[in-house]
């Protein structure tokens, strides 16, 4: 662990650098707790928290390798190395740029995101935030610079204790039950203006700005637009954020889930996620070449994601769940087609001048770990770009009828696809995919264990 420069306030003593807004938030407060997270494979946060007398001493801190063999259900896939039978140790290396504010905890408390190293230093390569390093360095090898701006739908709902019931939308203002069908209302996002102004005082305290927030088209359902920058930078926002949301929505007694599809008569929750890549040394936007026009780089990202996106459809719609929202007629894709300005295919190109060109990813599903699900992108546009691949023809009309390089319809076949590219497994790494495949296969293995409601209402008393 880097040995930390002390600074003159006692609140910040231990903590170099840290930002305006978390300087701000502590108002001279002394912080008391110090909570140190990692994504895990799922994207859940785990950790410990330790008083920050203990914190700053920079005693070597260490969370087994088998956190990253949990399951979303917690329970923990059968890893087939010997090595890994011990639940070896792994070191955690904090990254104090990513020092936060936990402004709904009792006491004064940051959270600092970790790395995770083997005990010789080595990064843990399957490590969530790793893979997309990894991802990141090999366009720094090219000398580019790849941009992302994801867009996170959510939906807020009663309190649900009971998972045998369905979900429902919450109560607003008026004492209503919210409806869908009204996107872009203004009302209706003012109908949840408690949780909405719990939300902005919580980033505000992490210093997390946001672009814009919109109802979208389900009851209860919103989406919040990050602003554009660095991928790492933006996946640990993604991370965070989703776990303020949830507190907001807690502190206000409702929910807020980024599951995929957690109303059947709704739409779904995607993260959107604009793409661009610019050069590293100018800032250039390498999508458009200088009259304008798009770029032999552009296209050669787009034939990437047409060609590789279906193999790492696992880590953008990663649960059984994920495949309900990718239905024809649901405001989310079905296939990889591309156009301009249609938000019928899964590869959009906005409006925006040559300097803004970028491209829209609209298969990620909300459900997806952040990490992974900017990795696996950039990894598919990488590969496009160094084989100079072309892409089919750009899509004018309905892409749902379009029966050209479709999706996978669930994830059985997803991992089937994840398994056979190579390319894409050698530039995530070989071990993180074959952990990642184990764990989600043992999931799957799971979930066929539960006899549904639909079963037992129709099966029990009919057959």
């Amino acid at each position: 662990m880097p040995v930390p420069q002390p600074r003159s306030t006692p609140a910040h003593r231990g903590f170099p650098g840290l930002s305006d807004a978390l300087v701000e938030w502590l108002d001279g407060r002394q912080i008391e707790e110090v909570e140190c997270v990692v994504p895990d494979i799922v994207g859940i946060a785990r950790g410990k928290a330790m008083p920050t007398g203990k914190y700053v001493q920079l005693t070597p801190t260490y969370l087994p390798v088998s956190i990253f063999f949990q399951t979303i259900t917690g329970e923990y896939a059968y890893i087939e190395r010997e090595e890994y039978w011990t639940e070896i140790d792994l070191r955690l290396v904090p990254d104090i740029e990513t020092a936060r504010a936990v402004p709904w905890a009792s006491d004064v408390t940051v959270q600092v995101i970790h790395d995770l190293n083997w005990l010789d230093g080595r990064p843990v390569p399957f490590a969530p935030r790793n893979v997309l390093k990894r991802v990141l360095e090999l366009y720094t090898a090219e000398g580019w610079r790849p941009v992302v701006a994801p867009e996170l739908e959510f939906y807020l709902t009663k309190r649900n204790t009971d998972a045998d019931y369905p979900v429902e939308p919450p109560i607003g203002r008026t004492g209503r039950q919210g409806v869908g069908r009204q996107a872009y209302s203004i009302s209706s996002v003012d109908e949840y203006e408690p949780i909405i102004e719990d939300i902005y005082d919580f980033l505000t305290a992490q210093g997390l700005e946001i672009d814009t927030i919109i109802q979208e088209g389900g009851a209860g359902q919103i989406e919040i637009n990050l602003n554009h920058g660095d991928p790492l930078e933006l996946a640990d926002q993604v991370f965070v954020f989703k776990r303020t949301i949830r507190e907001a929505a807690l502190r206000n007694d409702c929910y807020a889930t980024f599951m995929a599809k957690p109303m059947a008569n709704e739409p779904g929750s995607a993260m959107h996620l604009h793409q661009s890549v610019v050069d590293i040394n100018t800032g250039r936007n390498l999508f458009s070449n200088d009259d304008g026009e798009v770029s032999d780089l552009f296209h050669g990202f787009l034939a990437g994601h047409q060609n590789h996106i279906a193999s790492v459809a696992c880590l953008l719609a990663p649960y059984v769940n994920s495949y309900r929202r990718l239905v024809p007629g649901s405001s989310a894709p079905v296939n990889l087609e591309w156009g301009w300005d249609n938000r019928s295919v899964g590869l959009r190109i906005p409006n925006s001048d040559p300097p803004a060109r970028r491209v829209e990813n609209r298969v990620v599903g909300a459900d997806a770990n952040p990490y992974l699900a900017i990795a696996a992108c950039l990894a598919c546009g990488y590969l496009g770009m160094k084989a100079g691949l072309a892409p089919r023809p750009a899509l004018t009309g309905n892409a749902y009828s379009s029966s050209q390089n479709p999706l996978p319809e669930s994830l059985e076949e997803a991992l089937r696809l994840f398994s056979a590219d190579r390319p894409v497994r050698e530039v995530l790494g070989p071990e993180f995919c074959d952990l990642f495949g184990t764990v989600k296969r043992y999931e799957m293995l799971e979930f066929r264990q539960v006899i549904s409601p639909w079963e037992r209402e129709h099966l029990l008393l009919n057959v």
